[in-house]
């Protein structure tokens, strides 16, 4: 693989380069393409800005008087809740925790729109890109790390080996019978 990434592939990998689960070689690509690319490196600092507020504002403690037991396992229940991953008895007790606690409410409101938002960032990326490269790149990657190579130049040395023999085998039976 080339160790330069087009702005397509940075773009695609960089929400993996962001929460940094790329190989290390695949992310000193991504990093030596930011620090050549403006561009790039503009869209990955607005990530990095975006993600940073995003747990600052989860991490802040907030002095309100509806900050409750209730309203804790609400929060501990939320992400099972908007996954729909919680049996009917707990999504009824996170509805009624939504109606009566604002503070409750309001962090329902902020999941259900940072979601809508991501969706609809995923789907515009989705749709201006016309071809996925990190599979691509990952598969690419994977390949180089395997034996799949080894193994190809193996076969290929034998194909080779007996094609050569059978046109020799070729050539000796035409001189006999003809």
């Amino acid at each position: 693989m080339q160790s330069q990434l087009t702005c397509e592939q940075v773009s695609a990998l960089l929400s993996f380069y962001v929460e940094d689960k790329l190989s290390k070689k695949l992310s000193q690509y991504v990093k030596e393409h930011l620090e050549s690319c403006p561009e790039c490196m503009q869209k990955y600092m607005k990530m990095q800005n975006m993600l940073n507020k995003f747990i600052d504002i989860q991490t802040q403690e907030i002095n309100n008087p509806y900050t409750t037991k209730q309203y804790e396992d609400f929060k501990s229940n939320l992400s099972a809740y908007i996954d729909n991953e919680l049996d009917d008895f707990q999504n009824i007790k996170i509805k009624k925790i939504a109606i009566s606690n604002p503070l409750a409410r309001q962090d329902l409101e902020n999941i259900y729109t940072f979601k809508k938002l991501l969706h609809n960032s995923f789907e515009k990326t989705k749709s201006e890109c016309k071809y996925d490269y990190s599979k691509n790149i990952i598969a690419q990657l994977q390949y180089e790390n395997s034996d799949e190579k080894q193994i190809d130049s193996f076969y290929k040395i034998v194909m080779g080996f007996f094609a050569m023999i059978t046109f020799i085998v070729a050539g000796i039976i035409t001189m006999l019978y003809f």
